[in-house]
């Protein structure tokens, strides 16, 4: 019984010293896994998170009753409520989409169809929206998703999609907003996602018949149930973002100019108008070519040799271009031997 050569880096996990392997890449749709339940966690991580600093808020006012330590009491929770929750979606984005991801809504509504594309940082606060509009829940469901692999990205085209959202005002409603999902994530660790882009075909509000039940006889409040409490799965707060993007996507580049530098509006504003106009009036920089170097031929020796000789011979007289000639004809031609002259016939034997 032959047994296998041992790995010096094989671990068995029932051992006393089990080390995990290397991390290995994940499968897409487990990353919208993982989003979808960082959403669900989101009022916990906030809840924990306000704990402790309000704990450490109250703490920096007296125990004395009084009513301007309430009122900053109070302002200081809301404005700590505000802060954590742009912290929290922040960092939700950093960790789920690239530094230069974009995401892009298709749907169409009653004035006719609409695009919007937003950048890196407007979707933080997109998703922001989402709950302030009344949702408590949000999730996506993918079925039948294909993946299609590329050096340094993976797509995956997901055409049975499916956005839920559960709202708890104005009354509890469930909303599945269904469409084409196509996401590209970077092909590495972290596989954060670097384009999304939702395709709405249709939507369906889904109200709970116990609740039907219970206004079975209030005429108004039915009427009131019938009434879409959304326009193709989306809340009157992210469309209105969305509207607003239009305008604050191209000024991305002032904000971060201001943010940068500290300047006023008004010479951002200058500043960037000032670049944009070098750039149009600047001629477009011819690539640099290098200068071509003659290269030198290396004669041969054998043509240099015959070259001088040649020389030589036309500076020197027929006569001796004729012996010259005849001698090399008789030496290429006729082997070396030696030749003696016969005494009694006078003509040439070679012996």
């Amino acid at each position: 019984m032959s047994s296998t050569p041992h790995d010096p880096f094989y671990s068995s996990p029932f051992g006393p010293f089990y080390r995990r392997h290397t991390p290995y890449m994940v499968q897409p749709e487990y990353r919208i896994y993982e989003m979808n339940k960082r959403l669900q966690s989101r009022t916990e991580d906030l809840y924990m998170a306000s704990e402790n600093q309000l704990c450490h808020i109250i703490g920096n006012y007296d125990d004395d009753d009084d009513d301007d330590d309430d009122t900053l009491i109070l302002d200081s929770i809301s404005k700590l409520n505000n802060d954590s929750d742009n912290l929290w979606w922040d960092a939700f984005a950093t960790e789920f989409f690239e530094d230069d991801a974009t995401l892009t809504l298709s749907f169409c509504l009653e004035d006719g169809p609409k695009r919007y594309t937003i950048g890196r940082t407007l979707i933080p606060r997109y998703f922001s929206t989402v709950f302030e509009g009344g949702v408590t829940d949000l999730y996506y469901i993918l079925k039948h998703s294909k993946e299609s692999y590329h050096n340094s990205s993976i797509t995956v085209d997901c055409d049975q999609c499916t956005m839920v959202t559960q709202h708890g005002k104005p009354m509890f409603t469930k909303v599945c907003t269904e469409g084409r999902l196509i996401l590209e994530f970077t092909f590495d660790d972290l596989m954060r996602i670097k384009t999304w882009h939702f395709t709405i075909r249709q939507y369906r509000e889904l109200v709970p018949r116990s609740i039907l039940a219970m206004h079975a006889q209030d005429p108004q409040v039915l009427d009131q149930l019938s009434k879409n409490i959304t326009r193709m799965g989306l809340t009157n707060f992210t469309l209105n973002y969305l509207r607003l993007c239009v305008i604050l996507e191209p000024m991305q580049e002032l904000m971060s100019r201001h943010k940068t530098y500290n300047l006023s509006p008004r010479d951002c504003l200058k500043t960037c108008l000032f670049q944009k106009w070098q750039r149009m009036v600047a001629p477009p920089a011819e690539p640099t070519r290098q200068p071509t170097t003659k290269r030198r031929k290396r004669k041969n020796s054998t043509s240099s040799t015959s070259n001088s000789s040649a020389g030589n011979n036309a500076n020197s007289t027929g006569s001796k271009k004729k012996t010259t000639a005849a001698n090399l004809s008789l030496s290429s031609q006729v082997p070396i031997a030696s030749i003696a002259r016969s005494p009694v016939s006078g003509c040439a034997l070679r012996t």
